[in-house]
């Protein structure tokens, strides 16, 4: 069983789901641990609906679920937006009593706050006895995604004060925080901060920064961030050409497509979205319409 147990957790952590699956059905007994493992693999691989068919079977065979259980089916909830299977995880979390674990707990902060339930987010927040990065990140990034971010600034400095250090995460949320109420002085203060911590080079973090400036109206300080990133990936470069097109920066939007395509960057909807609305500003209908073609020709679109 041990031997079986670490197949299926390696399997899983490697992203081979179908061969941790295929030992997981071939073992006589399993316990908590290789279900646990197995339900995680299938979040960690985005088969949320599958990892909660796997929790059901799990109860129905008798294996009681523990913390690291529970953890895997919210999060299951949450990949997949199941917020009335995620309340009844949270019922059942309540009567095993592992609601004041720190990661059942910060979980359920996660998995709320991404089914748009920002109130319940808060409410399993605020009576955690103890809060670790993951929770104060979870309700920053809830808030800045409901717009409302002066609390999720709010939320960071009053985490910083309790002794907690930001994580590259931590300053994505902070900066959607920023971008979504045009903060840019408060932006540029996260900027020192993220520099400080030595989290520039990040490139989550640095298509966020990009993002933010766009989004505050400095377009000169998103092609200056993007410049200075040591590699970029796809989110970095459709963040630069997203700043093009929100300014009405039709020409340079075109030509950093271009080089995009160039450099063999990874294209998807998003991408062509901000170029198309980089056309709509500039009146540029045919060339928008050849984009168009080109995306459906990559089945883009439909």
């Amino acid at each position: 069983m041990f031997v079986g147990n670490s197949l299926v957790d390696m399997y899983a952590k490697c992203g081979s789901i179908e061969d941790a699956l295929r030992v997981f059905n071939r073992m006589s007994t399993r316990n908590v641990v290789v279900w646990s493992a197995i339900i995680l693999g299938h979040v960690k691989c985005g088969q949320g609906h599958k990892a909660l068919e796997l929790s059901s079977q799990m109860q129905q065979e008798g294996v009681e679920p523990n913390p690291v259980t529970f953890v895997g089916i919210v999060n299951a909830c949450a990949s997949i937006k199941a917020l009335k299977e995620g309340k009844d995880v949270h019922e059942q979390i309540i009567e095993s009593g592992w609601e004041s674990n720190v990661s059942v707990g910060s979980s359920l902060v996660g998995m709320y706050a991404k089914c748009g339930s920002i109130d319940e987010a808060w409410r399993v927040f605020n009576s955690m006895p103890k809060c670790d990065v993951v929770a104060w990140n979870a309700m920053i990034l809830g808030y800045a995604k409901r717009g409302q971010g002066q609390k999720a600034l709010q939320l960071s400095c009053q985490m910083q004060y309790e002794g907690v250090h930001p994580v590259p995460v931590t300053f994505v949320g902070m900066l959607n925080a920023c971008a979504s109420v045009a903060a840019l002085e408060e932006g540029r203060h996260v900027r020192g901060a993220i520099i400080q911590s030595g989290y520039e080079s990040d490139v989550f973090v640095g298509s966020s920064l990009i993002d933010m400036y766009a989004k505050c109206g400095s377009v000169e300080d998103a092609w200056r961030v993007f410049n200075r990133m040591p590699r970029c990936n796809m989110v970095a470069w459709t963040a630069m050409l997203g700043a093009y097109a929100l300014h009405g920066h039709a020409n340079e939007a075109l030509a950093h497509f271009k080089r995009m395509c160039e450099q063999g960057v990874e294209i998807d909807d998003i991408t062509f979205l901000s170029l198309l609305s980089a056309c709509r500003h500039a009146g540029l209908v045919d060339e928008g319409l050849c984009y168009f073609q080109f995306m459906d020709s990559l089945c883009l679109c439909g």
